[in-house]
C-alpha cells in the first residue's frame, strides 16, 4: 500500500481577505467591520498560527476604533489629525506585516502589542 502523508492544505485566503479589507476601509470604511466580522466568524478555524492572525486582526479593529474615537475628540484641539495620519500608518504597517507572516505560514509574533 502507498500511503502519503500530505501536509494538511492550509486556507489562509479567509485572513487574507481580512487584512485586505481593512486596507480598503481606509477608503471604503464599511469593509473594515466586514473584516472583523469575518475575523470573529473564523476566530477559532484553522490551526494555532491561523487563528493567532484572526486575534490579532479583532485586536487591530478595536483598537484602530479607538484611535479614530480619541482623534474625533482631539478634532476640537486641532490635533486630531495628528491622531488620524497615526492610524492610518499604522494600520497599514499592521496589514502588511501580518500579510508577510501570513504568507510565510507563521503566527503573528506579540500579537497584543500595541504598536506593530
Amino acid at each position: 500500500m502507498n500511503d502519503i502523508n500530505a501536509a494538511p492544505v492550509v486556507n489562509s485566503s479567509t485572513a487574507k481577505l481580512v487584512y485586505i479589507l481593512y486596507l480598503v476601509g481606509l477608503v471604503f470604511g464599511i469593509t473594515g467591520i466586514i473584516g472583523v466580522i469575518v475575523a470573529y466568524v473564523n476566530k477559532d478555524d484553522g490551526q494555532e498560527w491561523l487563528q493567532s492572525h484572526y486575534r490579532f486582526q479583532i485586536r487591530t479593529f478595536w483598537m484602530g476604533l479607538l484611535f479614530m474615537i480619541v482623534g474625533g475628540i482631539l478634532l476640537v484641539v486641532m490635533i486630531g489629525w495628528l491622531v488620524y495620519l497615526f492610524w492610518i500608518v499604522w494600520l497599514i504597517i499592521r496589514c502588511v506585516k501580518g500579510l508577510k507572516q501570513l504568507e510565510l505560514q507563521q503566527p503573528v509574533q506579540d500579537e497584543k502589542t500595541w504598536m506593530f
